[in-house]
């Protein structure tokens, strides 16, 4: 009898201990969830009551009313582009997409305006600020800011790449050499690839060359004749025919020359893309590699559309031109292109004689001078 009852006693601390345990575990749980759910709620983004109508009317008395707050010059410097060529862009798009149309949201209550959205995506472009750095004077939240800024990119190369980004047919060429050999004395120059930081064997000029497509592009230096123009270029770019590299620091007067000239114009180049459009300065995490490539799309065609705005263009648009042949050539002939494009012998002959044409045509009196004395 003394043992059962040491066993049944036993027995009950025993329920007694494991009901104690499951009764803890129960409150521990519970109030883990607790603390979940008030934790959610605390990170729960709160609403804000945007005043969209006040800051469209504002925006409108500031740039774009007959009597505006900021004179052109103003205008200009901020959004750079005119008034005019924004708002052309600003119609074209909300013809094109909906997004850039004031609409309804779920309340009845009408969105941001056309001219809103346009100018939260450049001022982002322009000055390189966060998203929701515009939100106090567009009333525009973060996530609708960056939005703004992804569909008018993608959009603007929808809608302006068949004119602004084309290739050059026979006149353009033609057009470029002019240009560039009366502005910087370099003839058969076609620009600069110095911000063009890609292989050059993924490059669709180069894919033009050896498929034997795309204008006549022959020119002649100092009396000898090349088959195509050239993209001046920066030493970490190959011996190629189509490149003419800048000319390592020389004590030969003549090369200095020209060194000086090509670096300065190379350097030039993308330079102007960063002062105008800041947000290529910015990290790009962010971006995916689309959205990354149609932005920059979108800078180097907002920036010849400006060109042309201004009256500045070099080569008119001509929607009918041809760019010349469009068949790609045989097997031995696209070998034959092929070595001609990597020839280093071209590349050598084409520096060397653009060195003699620049000394005698633009420095040769210097040089001269120097000489007698």
């Amino acid at each position: 009898m003394q043992s059962n009852s040491w066993w049944s006693s036993s027995s009950e601390e025993g329920e007694m201990f494991y009901a104690n345990v499951v009764l803890r575990a129960a409150k521990i749980i519970m109030e883990e969830e607790e603390e979940e759910v008030s934790s959610e709620i605390q990170t729960r983004q709160q609403w804000i009551n945007r005043d969209c109508q006040g800051a469209h009317e504002k925006l409108v008395n500031d740039y774009f009313s007959d009597a505006s707050l900021y004179n052109a010059e103003t205008f200009r410097r901020r959004f750079r582009m005119s008034r005019r060529l924004f708002t052309r862009i600003a119609d074209d798009l909300a013809g094109q997409d909906p997004f850039f149309t004031q609409r309804y949201d779920a309340r009845g209550v009408q969105g941001f305006t056309t001219l809103q959205k346009c100018t939260a995506a450049v001022r982002q472009l322009a000055y390189g600020t966060a998203a929701d750095a515009l939100d106090e004077y567009l009333q525009m939240s973060e996530r609708t800011t960056r939005e703004c800024m992804y569909r008018f990119c993608e959009n603007v190369v929808k809608l302006y790449s068949k004119k602004y980004l084309r290739k050059p047919n026979a006149y353009d060429v033609k057009q470029l050499y002019q240009a560039h050999e009366a502005r910087h004395g370099f003839p058969g120059m076609l620009g600069s690839i110095d911000c063009m930081h890609w292989a050059w064997h993924n490059c669709p000029n180069a894919c033009d060359v050896v498929n034997g497509t795309g204008p006549d592009t022959s020119f002649s230096v100092c009396g000898v004749g090349f088959r195509r123009g050239y993209y001046i270029a920066d030493g970490i770019y190959p011996f190629y025919s189509k490149i003419v590299k800048t000319i390592p620091y020389t004590e030969d007067e003549k090369r200095k020359k020209i060194r000086q000239a090509a670096r300065k114009d190379i350097e030039r180049c993308f330079g102007v893309l960063q002062r105008k459009w800041q947000i290529i300065e910015q990290p790009a995490r962010a971006f995916t590699a689309k959205r990354l490539r149609l932005c920059m799309y979108g800078y180097i065609l907002l920036h010849n559309m400006i060109i042309e705005d201004e009256g500045r263009t070099i080569c008119e648009y001509n929607e009918n031109a041809s760019i010349g042949n469009t068949v790609p050539v045989d097997p031995a002939q696209h070998d034959l292109n092929s070595f001609s494009l990597t020839n280093d012998f071209t590349h050598t002959n084409l520096q060397s004689d653009l060195v003699e044409h620049i000394w005698n045509n633009v420095n040769g009196g210097d040089g001269d001078e120097d000489d007698n004395e």
